[in-house]
């Protein structure tokens, strides 16, 4: 089945690779004083999220995708990491980048992970209804797991 993609799938990746980007620049708004621990439970934070994110990318396999349309012959995953995250890949970005924020000190960079939250959370709202469409059995995997933490 070849399908085209929808323009929304194009403008969801399109913000979602821009915040990404202002996320890598060098930028420093305001360095905000962090005691030592919390800096560095920020590193382990960020070790923790690359780690959950690298097992859901290996459980989606040849099926992954940066947009948020299903791919035309998925299947439904609900066990490994997508057991306790209905979006694992989406919360590996959110921590990980919240973690190195930390980490760095860096309030432009928190800024910009709680700008990319809402991304997502808008992105999985429109990505969830299209997997009921495909996957009936979703509503129920939706009640039993979070959809980021």
């Amino acid at each position: 089945m070849n399908r085209k993609t929808p323009i929304k799938d194009y403008v969801f990746v399109g913000v979602q690779l821009l915040l990404l980007a202002a996320y890598m620049l060098p930028l420093q708004l305001y360095k905000i004083q962090l005691p030592e621990w919390l800096r560095y439970s920020g590193l382990f934070v960020l070790i923790l999220a690359v780690l959950f994110g690298m097992i859901a990318v290996l459980q989606l396999n040849t099926k992954l995708s940066p947009f948020p349309s299903p791919v035309a012959d998925g299947n439904l995953i609900t066990k490994g990491a997508f057991r306790f995250s209905r979006h694992p890949i989406y919360t590996s970005l959110l921590l990980s980048g919240f973690g190195y924020a930390l980490y760095n000190d860096s309030l432009y960079q928190l800024l910009l992970i709680g700008c990319l939250l809402l991304i997502f959370y808008y992105k999985s709202k429109y990505e969830e209804r299209l997997l009921i469409q495909k996957f009936p059995e979703y509503k129920i995997y939706k009640q039993s797991t979070r959809r980021f933490f």
